[in-house]
């Protein structure tokens, strides 16, 4: 098995994710999945959007950090409070599908950028590219940064 320089030197911290829980401990054994495993970021990022469109309050607060910032395609910004408030209100999304993902991660910071195809109640479809930033606190992964920039719509032929 081919593996990154990062990933041989989390093997070697002794450090690794475990299959059952949502952060890092020192007691995983080292053969369980590695945190850098896209796979990991793709599950939590699909994790946490279900959780928007559905509107799970206590997932969304447990999977957002506390100063999560939202920036929309038109360039408005929300706080997690803001947002949370929104999604309590009313529903917000009515679905969400992801792309394939691209994920970039370090010891304590991922990145995941896909384009969503995102669905809103009053029936308007967003077609963009999507990018979550998130950090490693406590043992667990929290989304910090969520920003989605509108791809451009197909031209009508001519």
């Amino acid at each position: 098995m081919d593996l990154s320089v990062h990933a041989k030197w989390w093997l070697r911290s002794g450090l690794s994710y475990g299959p059952y829980s949502e952060g890092l401990t020192r007691d995983t054994p080292s053969h369980a999945s590695l945190p850098m495993n896209p796979e990991f970021f793709r599950a939590l990022g699909v994790r946490r959007t279900r959780a928007i469109v559905e509107r799970d309050l206590e997932e969304i607060e447990r999977l957002h950090a506390p100063e999560y910032q939202l920036i929309t395609p038109a360039g408005r910004t929300f706080s997690r409070t803001r947002y949370l408030e929104l999604i309590k209100a009313e529903p917000f999304y009515s679905g969400w599908e992801h792309g394939p993902m691209d994920v970039r991660t370090s010891a304590e910071m991922a990145v995941v950028r896909y384009q969503a195809r995102i669905a809103f109640p009053s029936g308007r479809v967003w077609e963009c590219w999507h990018t979550d930033t998130y950090e490693l606190r406590e043992g667990e992964w929290l989304a910090v940064w969520s920003q989605a920039t509108e791809l451009p719509r197909a031209s009508s032929a001519a």
